[in-house]
């Protein structure tokens, strides 16, 4: 569970200093949440 929790955390900072735009940052969120469901399916 931390482990995720740390995923989530990192992949938030990730996209707010990853791009300028609300848009942009929905696309990094969506794009972090598919590689968390995709680290999930593989447990």
């Amino acid at each position: 569970m931390k482990t995720l929790s740390a995923i989530l955390v990192l992949s938030f900072i990730c996209a707010m200093t990853g791009c300028n735009t609300v848009k942009g940052v929905g696309q990094d969120l969506q794009k972090a949440g598919e590689k968390i469901e995709d680290v999930a399916k593989k447990k």
